[in-house]
């Protein structure tokens, strides 16, 4: 429920009330009986900074996942440990560019 502020116009007596969008203003000042207006404010806007305020975003989770092992079967070495030129040193050109 909104929260509206009203002035009385006699007495200048501010005071602010919770009401439903669909009740009627109120009228009187509860101070001295005499007319009162609500008063209108352009609300202040939200601003949402940072990452997570949308469907869209992922969640960081506070756990760090596992990193796949990589494959080791290429020693270091031989560059290519699947190339028939490894097993001769000299041979490889993948292992003289390197």
């Amino acid at each position: 429920m909104p929260t509206y502020e009203y002035e009385c116009k006699n007495c200048s007596h501010n005071f602010e009330v919770f009401q439903a969008m669909s009740d009627q203003p109120l009228k009187d000042c509860p101070e001295c009986g005499k007319e009162i207006r609500r008063l209108i404010f352009g609300g202040a806007g939200v601003i949402f900074k940072g990452s997570g305020f949308y469907v869209t975003d992922k969640s960081k989770s506070s756990k760090s996942e596992p990193k796949p092992a990589s494959d080791k079967a290429e020693s270091s070495t031989s560059p290519c440990a699947s190339c028939p030129a490894s097993s001769e040193a000299g041979k490889c050109p993948a292992a003289q560019s390197a």
